[in-house]
């Protein structure tokens, strides 16, 4: 079973952080285990979706030396699981990086939080350069959300590609599709194509995500999309759940 896991896609706006927020909310709710979610994008998403505060230009701290991670990690109104907001100081985090010359910084960084977590999930910013190259070092598994269309596909190509290029120790990638709309022909058809592959519904109910500032498994868990969320995280975790969907504890309340 992976321990640190990014949620990442050299894409943006196929529901990336979406799907991080619902399957730390997995982790910590359903497979009771101690989670961080630790977001790497200057948006700040994850904060957002989750109703807590954004950081306060002390994200970027963390690569430089100037912080500890457990010290920025805070707990969210869900037992069992934290949060390291994201802010806009980690606009320049790729340049940064790449100036550090320090390869295996964020390692190095998950390593310091292994024994207070038991999953730590990396909501990603997309694109392929120096960020990505830290987060290929430092996780043992890759959940790739991709559209069903052929640029989306094309750009998986690409990143499997790359870490084809790595020798010894590489992550290993979870497609996963994302926003499907069976009334599509060309959707049904990437579905068809790929029928092992986790798939997750363009769906009302995830969308209202950015409304009820909380995991679409806590407030609408019957649902199709969250239904699938959950047969995502089960796939991550390589097995049943303990409880079944039915079982997950009440809506969380404000």
């Amino acid at each position: 079973m992976a321990k640190f896991i990014a949620v990442y896609s050299m894409k943006g706006g196929v529901g990336k952080t979406t799907l991080a927020v619902n399957l730390a909310y997995c982790s910590a709710v359903l497979g009771g285990h101690r989670t961080l979610l630790w977001d790497l994008d200057a948006q700040g998403g994850s904060a957002f979706l989750l109703g807590q505060a954004e950081a306060s230009h002390t994200a970027k701290k963390l690569f430089s030396g100037k912080a500890d991670p457990a010290d920025l990690a805070e707990p969210t109104r869900w037992p069992g699981l934290d949060l390291i907001a994201a802010d806009l100081s980690l606009r320049h985090l790729e340049s940064d990086l790449a100036e550090a010359d320090k390869p295996k910084r964020l390692r190095k960084l998950l390593r310091t939080l292994e024994d207070r977590y038991d999953r730590i999930i990396l909501d990603c910013p997309p694109g392929l350069g120096e960020i990505s190259e830290h987060i290929f070092r430092a996780v043992e598994l890759i959940v790739a959300p991709v559209e069903p269309n052929p640029l989306a596909l094309r750009t998986l190509d690409l990143v499997e590609a790359r870490l084809a290029e790595e020798d010894g120790r590489k992550p290993r990638i979870m497609p996963v599709l994302s926003m499907v709309d069976r009334r599509k022909s060309l959707h049904r058809q990437v579905r068809e194509a790929h029928p092992d592959w986790p798939a997750i519904p363009q769906a009302s109910a995830v969308e209202r995500m950015a409304v009820e500032q909380a995991p679409v498994v806590d407030f609408a868990r019957s649902s199709p999309g969250a239904r699938a969320i959950v047969e995502v995280w089960r796939a991550v975790e390589g097995e049943k759940p303990a409880a079944p969907l039915a079982k997950i504890p009440a809506k969380t309340k404000r």
